[in-house]
């Protein structure tokens, strides 16, 4: 029987599959909760996927920090 390989997870690069996160803003309920908003990924639309162009596209890596000339 034939063995197919598994297709690659096309995980977004912004969130890294994490599409969706709870942000405290620092209030609390009445039952002493704090109060959260849900923030959802602007790349993927909370989905954790990403199209193919996005995945295999290269990305600019992180420049370093830069330094001043008299440090």
């Amino acid at each position: 029987m034939p063995d197919h390989p598994a297709r690659a997870a096309r995980i977004c690069p912004d969130c890294d599959g994490f599409p969706v996160v709870a942000i405290t803003t620092g209030t609390r309920n009445q039952d002493g909760t704090r109060t959260t908003l849900p923030v959802v990924c602007p790349a993927c639309h909370g989905t954790g996927h990403a199209p193919l162009w996005l995945v295999t596209t290269r990305r600019p890596a992180v420049a370093p920090l830069r330094q001043e000339a008299g440090q």
